[in-house]
């Protein structure tokens, strides 16, 4: 027990210093202070040598415990743990998403205006251009046909890397996404494979998703695609500046040569402006233009695509001028839009195809023609002095195959883009007769048949007066005479037995396609109003022996490969009995021997037409052929709302009328030069004289069909009489002759007190108008 004593007595001496020590730590803690009233309590502790009371407190037990320093590590572990976990997940994430969305990703198809190329209209020679459609001006060529320099310049000015990098620039997206964050610019990577992959396949992309997907697309472009493809395709894609697309337009606008044939200085020059085109072309900042220049020219040499001595010679090569021009001015402009509105009418292709699918289209235009054609119909082109205002119209087509060989529609389409060819509209006059006459050859009715041709005459179909062209009494004509002379009184008796309608039936049927009058009898002097275009459809059947051919301005379209997409039918539609026909060409040369046409009589080339010359003197025109070439030729006077009105007279030309065979005789006289004649078809002429019952024209005997107003009539609206008596013979073996020569022809006869006006039609509401 004593051994144990002392240990005991230094245990509680042990554990009064233990509470001392946690006593004055309480305090200190509550204080801050641990001066003499904490010595003096530690003091009186010790000095009791008494322990606590039971049901009272210990000091130590009564103070808060303080967290150890174990505790606040082990949750900032907790934390850090946590936090490296999630940037841990991301990152997994990240390159999971990152990997699925490569191995999904496929190289799309090209975008459509990354292949869209301007398609290219040429002359029938297919070498010449007549102009071009496009959305965007370029032209994909064959990259292996180019200088290598010209792609090894364009890789140092854009991306000195390309042919070792994986198509990315991370330090370029770094720059660029840093860059969108601090300044809110909308900037992307810069390889070429990148800007290719934009451009190629995506279109422009601006957001953070679509940058994403293009560098994904470079990634997998250049996994998937060799260096000179993606360069090639590069090439052939990005803008230059001066409106083109791709290194070839590049090259024609700004040295007027093929990509092939460009100089390392050119090609240095064209690389060298590929960031801001339109702001560092030489021709409007030359200096900087120049900078550019040697910059590329240093990397070239330092990254030896060339050597120092073609370094040396390189000098800034010099630009052409360039002027931006809409394809559509001048009078190329019709030719234009009438080849896309035929290929878009013949559900070929649409605009768009035609707009970006670089095809090669060559019309049946022939270039010389149409130049010739430009000299003769244009009011501007030397010194013609028609009157300001006057439109004129022409075409030359083949009947044979239905070809359009040249037009005059207008100076310029820009400032008159109504057609005069194929829109613009005018009263054909007795141009319309020959299908009258048509008719009455299918009705079995001889052309040795006579007629009065006297005028004025009243006529029931309309009960009006009709004259002639000056009031010409022609006396009794056949109707070779008729035809040549256009006598109107003859070939308004002539209607009165086909009809009217049979007389539209057999317009519509030769191929016009325009509004003919078939209640009445007029019809067969032209009151309906016509395009050129139209008129020559209907006559390109007649100069074809019957066979109606498709007019057309489009030969053949080609792809840009060669591949021929489109070809013109050239075939013909047999619509008239090929005698009718052949007998219906034999009186038309005599229009121009010894008729209204004389003013080709100079042309040694066997000819054949119609005049034609409108109600109220508002238009005239004239339709001449040979069996492979007809040219149709049209003036007319509109009013400022476009009404018709009277054409002013000119140089001669009473009304305008005389001028469109004159037109006609200069066209055709050298377009036949050195030409070999055609004859036309020998005919049979199987009809009756008098017709099938003896009561056309004099019929077969002496009896006239119509009252002769000439004399007492010449104002009235009298109805024909059959009975009635002619001031002329009614002999038809008095000019019964078939080719009626000149010095055979009948001669008229005029009243000294009419009109000597050259009009072809009578107004149906007029009665003394005089005709042609």
């Amino acid at each position: 027990m004593d051994i144990l004593a002392p240990v005991r007595s230094f245990s509680s001496a042990q554990v009064s210093v233990v509470g001392m020590s946690s006593q004055t730590r309480s305090v200190s803690s509550k204080s801050g202070n641990t001066g003499a009233h904490g010595a003096q309590a530690g003091a009186k502790g010790r000095d009791s040598g008494s322990r606590p009371q039971r049901g009272t407190k210990s000091p130590r037990t009564s103070q808060p415990r303080r967290p150890s320093k174990h505790g606040k590590n082990k949750k900032r572990h907790r934390i850090l743990k946590w936090t490296l976990g999630i940037f841990a997940f991301l990152a997994v994430s990240g390159i999971a998403a990152f990997a699925y969305l490569y191995i999904t990703t496929d190289v799309p198809e090209p975008g459509a205006m990354a292949l869209a190329q301007k398609t290219t209209v040429y002359y029938a020679d297919g070498t010449t251009p007549i102009g071009s459609y496009a959305e965007q001006n370029r032209e994909i060529i064959d990259c292996s046909t180019l200088p290598k320099y010209v792609g090894t310049a364009i890789v140092a000015s854009e991306n000195r890397s390309f042919y070792q990098d994986n198509g990315l620039d991370i330090k370029g997206i770094g720059r660029a996404l840093f860059n969108n964050v601090t300044q809110g610019t909308r900037q992307g990577g810069s390889t070429i494979t990148q800007q290719y992959a934009e451009r190629y396949y995506l279109g422009e992309t601006t957001s953070y998703t679509g940058k994403l997907r293009e560098a994904l697309l470079a990634l997998k472009i250049t996994q998937t695609q060799d260096k000179d493809t993606i360069l090639c395709n590069y090439m052939n894609t990005i803008y230059l500046g001066r409106g083109a697309y791709g290194i070839q337009a590049a090259a024609q606008n700004y040295f007027g040569k093929s990509a092939k044939d460009l100089t390392l200085p050119e090609a240095a020059m064209l690389a060298g402006i590929i960031p801001a085109p339109s702001t560092w072309d030489p021709a409007v900042n030359p200096d900087e233009a120049e900078i550019r220049f040697k910059r590329v020219l240093n990397i070239m040499e330092e990254d030896e695509y060339i050597s120092a001595k073609e370094h040396a010679a390189a000098t800034m090569p010099t630009t052409i001028q360039y002027a931006q021009e809409n394809v559509y001015s001048g009078p190329k402009g019709y030719l234009l839009n009438m080849v896309k509105s035929e290929l878009v009418a013949n559900k070929a292709f649409t605009e768009e195809e035609l707009e970006t699918g670089g095809y090669k289209i060559v019309t049946t235009i022939d270039k010389s023609k149409q130049d010739l054609m430009y000299q003769v119909a244009s009011p501007t082109a030397g010194d013609k002095a028609l009157p300001e205002g006057v439109q004129v119209g022409g075409i030359s087509v083949n009947p044979k195959d239905g070809s359009i060989i040249s037009l005059y529609a207008g100076d310029d389409y820009l400032k008159h883009q109504l057609n005069n060819v194929s829109q613009s509209t005018f009263q054909v006059g007795s141009t319309m007769k020959v299908f009258t006459l048509l008719g009455a050859i299918q009705d079995d009715v001889s052309l040795n048949t006579t007629f009065n041709g006297n005028s004025p005459r009243t006529f029931s179909s309309v009960g009006k007066s009709v004259a002639n062209s000056g009031y010409v009494s022609y006396g009794t004509v056949n109707l070779y005479s008729a035809v040549a002379h256009s006598v109107n009184t003859v070939f308004m008796d002539l209607n009165q037995h086909v009809t009217a309608k049979k007389t539209a039936e057999i317009a519509h049927s030769a191929g016009i396609t325009g509004k003919i009058d078939d209640t009445t009898t007029f019809n067969a002097l032209g009151v309906d109003a016509l395009s050129a275009l139209d008129l020559t459809r209907g006559y390109a059947t007649i100069a074809n022996d019957g066979n109606k051919p498709t007019l057309h301005i489009v030969g053949t379209v080609n792809s840009s490969t060669g591949k021929e997409l489109y070809k013109a039918s050239t075939k013909t539609e047999q619509v008239f009995a090929a005698n009718d026909v052949a007998l219906l060409q034999k009186p038309l040369p005599g229009t121009i021997r010894y008729g209204t046409g004389k003013a080709a009589n100079s042309i040694s080339n066997t000819l054949a037409g119609k005049s034609g010359t409108a109600n109220d003197d508002t238009a005239a025109s004239f339709v001449g052929f040979t069996p492979s070439v007809l040219t149709t030729f049209g003036i007319w006077y509109p009013g400022s709302d476009g009404s018709a009105q009277k054409v002013p007279t000119f140089s001669g030309y009473p009304h305008g009328s005389g001028y469109p065979a004159h037109l006609f005789a200069e066209y055709m006289g050298q377009a036949l030069s050195g030409v070999a004649d055609e004859k036309f078809p020998t005919a049979t002429d199987n009809g009756k004289v008098g017709g099938p019952d003896g009561t056309w024209g004099y019929g077969r005997g002496s009896s006239s069909s119509s009252t002769d107003d000439s004399k007492n009539n010449r104002q009235g609206t009298g109805t024909s009489s059959p009975s009635a008596s002619s001031s002329s013979s009614p002999s038809a073996s008095a000019s019964s002759t078939e080719t009626a020569p000149e010095s055979q022809s009948p001669a008229p006869t005029t009243d000294a007190s009419t009109s000597t006006s050259s009009t072809e039609s009578q107004a149906p509401n007029t009665n003394s108008n005089s005709s042609e």
